[in-house]
């Protein structure tokens, strides 16, 4: 049996720009469901949804025989999950909250096997191996690992050309929503000062040969930002497209008389 291929890192590397959606709601039929609906990838939130390395594997195996890669974003960034959530069988992980080349270069060996890291041999229990059923498992994973850092605070944009420079580095993702918290403007992601920001980021990490990617699920930012040059955006998430499609449903069907306020799309 062969590893598969990671055609996801591989994409970035062409400079071809990959769409993909959010999965917040930790369940492998709603992942399942997104999974042929046309999204080069689709991201498994562990961060801010309630996934485990358990939930994580169940929807990575609903989302195998369909062409949309697979991401997990763990809940922080630690050498420990990343051991767990690769030997699950993911190949690209997002990692929280990275902000500096430090943090960055500890996680690029995180993803790879010694001599070149320190992610600890244990595939004979591992599904990533197909329980040692992948030739030479150990010897080839490491050249389809792909490691997604993001940029989410004023620290990590002052590190950013080091860390998007970091080797091993695939891609630098920034977070809106926790940036412009940081930046002083909590709630509001589309602020001129925030907007300006990213787009500069986007800048340096495409100068450092690497790809950059964002959420946005404003059709119009996200059309700017790959104009700017991301080549990795979500333009929806599967919580906020159930309740709106939902919440427009039932107001069609209200009493002329009765309100409902379609929620506003914003990332979170």
């Amino acid at each position: 049996m062969q590893i598969p291929q990671n055609r996801f890192r591989d994409a970035l590397r062409a400079g071809k720009p990959q769409i993909g959606c959010w999965v917040g709601f930790a369940d492998a039929g709603i992942a399942e469901a997104l999974a042929p609906c046309g999204f080069d990838w689709l991201l498994l939130d562990a961060e801010h949804g309630p996934n485990t390395p358990r939930t994580v594997l169940e929807q990575l195996r609903a989302l195998a025989p369909y062409p949309a890669h697979a991401i997990v974003r763990p809940v922080e960034t630690s050498v420990a999950l990343v051991k767990q959530y690769l030997d699950v069988g993911a190949q690209t992980l997002l990692l929280p909250m990275v902000d500096t080349q430090e943090q960055a270069a500890l996680m690029v060996r995180a993803m790879r096997y010694a001599p070149e890291g320190i992610r600890g041999m244990g595939a004979a229990l591992a599904r990533a191996s197909r329980w040692n059923q992948v030739d030479d498992y150990v010897n080839q994973a490491n050249a389809q690992m792909c490691l997604l850092v993001q940029a989410e605070t004023t620290l990590a944009i002052r590190n950013l050309q080091s860390i998007a420079e970091t080797e091993g580095v695939d891609g630098v993702f920034f977070g809106p929503a926790d940036l412009s918290a940081s930046m002083g403007y909590r709630g509001q992601p589309s602020h001129p000062a925030v907007q300006e920001t990213i787009l500069q980021g986007i800048a340096t990490v495409n100068a450092a040969g690497k790809a950059a990617g964002i959420l946005a699920t404003d059709a119009t930012l996200a059309r700017i930002y790959l104009d700017a040059g991301a080549l990795f955006v979500a333009v929806g998430v599967d919580t906020q497209l159930l309740v709106r499609a939902a919440t427009a449903l039932a107001t069609q069907f209200k009493l002329p008389t009765a309100s409902a306020t379609v929620p506003s799309q914003t990332s979170y």
